[in-house]
């Protein structure tokens, strides 16, 4: 599995214009293949009148779904540059919808791969991206008398506490990157005097 990955920091729009043409890339997050797809129809009906509105999506964090469609454009000469912008950029979990708006002058096989290509591109630069990076899920237990410090001490060290549940015994679910876990199990038994369990569970994505 990939360590980390980037994807675009909120969903947004940003438009260009090539020879009087107008592109407007919509660009937003999408966890699965159906959130991608329906993005997609969500901007298919708002831009109806629309020459086209050509797209490409990145699922999954080693981008094991690529998919991509000209929308009528010359075959490869906008779904597949919009694709590949986005792997370029390291792009995982994304959608992207650039609608064309044709302003009378024909821009040929060249111009309009650089033109749906470089519309993703700035669309990304505008609206940003952040970086999500894989971490170990833990559950840590420990005693009431230790838990309110111990609470207190993972979050201002910058762990990533998850959930606290109170119960016989505390337990408290955290999320730590794979090469943090043998150091992180040392100081939780320096801390806790040895008192202290931990778990490790899945693997989830979070924000690095």
């Amino acid at each position: 599995m990939q360590d980390e990955y980037r994807t675009v920091a909120a969903a947004g729009v940003h438009e260009t214009e090539v020879s009087r043409s107008r592109f407007l890339c919509a660009l937003a997050p999408a966890a699965t293949e159906q959130e991608a797809q329906d993005f997609i129809a969500a901007v298919r009906k708002e831009h109806a009148d629309a020459n086209h509105n050509c797209w490409a999506y990145v699922i999954g964090a080693d981008a094991s779904v690529q998919k991509a469609s000209d929308d009528g454009e010359p075959g490869g000469t906008a779904g597949v540059p919009m694709l590949q912008m986005l792997l370029r950029r390291d792009m995982r979990y994304v959608v992207a919808v650039v609608t064309r708006y044709f302003g009378g002058v024909k821009l040929g096989a060249g111009g309009l791969i650089r033109a749906y290509g470089g519309a993703v591109g700035e669309a990304l630069d505008a609206l940003g991206t952040r970086t999500r990076r894989r971490f170990r899920l833990a559950t840590v237990t420990v005693d009431h008398q230790r838990a309110g410090r111990l609470e207190n001490d993972l979050r201002t060290t910058g762990r990533d506490v998850r959930a606290v549940h109170y119960g016989e015994a505390v337990t408290i679910e955290i999320a730590l990157p794979d090469a943090d876990v043998d150091a992180f199990r040392s100081w939780l038994a320096d801390a806790t005097a040895g008192t202290a369990g931990l778990e490790t569970g899945g693997e989830a994505y979070g924000d690095a």
